[in-house]
């Protein structure tokens, strides 16, 4: 263990002990790799889910709603002011769905980690291992995504490139809460918990409409969503805004994400190593 710590230094092998960490996390995200290299399918069909989604609201809805207002207050098409709350949505659901459902079967029935915990590998290798293959496969989406929004003229800033690692972190926050949630899972009809909280963020968080069509007290509600602030985000640099009260929208993701890796990193010690 002494030899596997000189070779792979840096402050997290430094700080924690041997016991939860031993700084080989990337070897978690090459197993993946090489488990989903024989379903390629999967990932098809994520890459074709935001094209259907755009198509629908283009040809469809969005012909009978018109322009509304976008961050800057100037008129948008209707399709303009929904794809970057669509990206984040799906960067929400794609994380919440893998870091969930894979994560419940590979605990509970495959035990899959009682076998790399037999390792050099720790409880936090094992979630910022899971995370980032969250946030890889978030990833591709996003990359996919923002082609379909190139393609139908929805890029009218050079700042909206900026959707793709706004998309990440949205990925990686949800990703790291999912992963601890699933850890109090019990049984697979358990997850309609999961969908009865995802479904409300996805509905209610500005994904379709403004913020102002709210009453005043559900607004602060709304605003306390993690998916809020993401979708907020994504819409300014759409926009081509640069605005100081993104700063907040940062600072909410990245503390939801790194107390997503805390908690999951305690939840598998103590099932895993109790």
């Amino acid at each position: 263990m002494t030899v596997l710590h000189q070779r792979r230094p840096g402050p997290l092998l430094r700080i924690l002990p041997p016991g939860l960490y031993a700084g080989r996390a990337s070897k978690l995200v090459e197993r993946s790799i090489l488990a989903y290299s024989r379903m390629w399918l999967v990932f098809v069909s994520g890459v074709f889910e935001p094209l259907f989604y755009l198509i629908a609201f283009r040809i469809g809805f969005g012909r009978l709603v018109g322009d509304v207002a976008g961050p800057d207050g100037r008129p948008i098409s209707y399709v303009a002011f929904v794809a970057p709350a669509l990206l984040a949505s799906s960067a929400m659901n794609g994380a919440v769905l893998d870091s969930t459902y894979n994560m419940f079967f590979k605990i509970r029935y495959a035990k899959t980690y009682d076998a790399m915990l037999a390792t050099p590998i720790g409880p936090l290798d094992i979630a910022i291992g899971e995370i980032a293959w969250a946030v890889l496969r978030g990833g591709l989406y996003a990359v996919a995504f923002f082609g379909v929004m190139l393609g139908m003229g929805l890029v009218t800033s050079p700042w909206t490139v900026l959707i793709i690692p706004i998309a990440l972190l949205v990925a990686f926050a949800f990703a790291a809460i999912g992963m601890a949630c699933a850890t109090f899972l019990r049984s697979p009809s358990q997850f309609d918990y999961i969908q009865l909280v995802v479904m409300p963020l996805f509905l209610f968080s500005t994904t379709f409409y403004p913020l102002s069509v709210y009453p005043g007290a559900i607004r602060v509600v709304v605003q306390c969503s993690p998916l809020y602030h993401g979708v907020e985000l994504m819409r300014e640099v759409s926009a081509g805004l640069l605005r100081p009260d993104m700063l907040g929208h940062l600072a909410y993701l990245v503390a939801l994400a790194a107390f997503g890796v805390w908690a999951a990193s305690r939840r598998i010690t103590h099932l895993l190593l109790r």
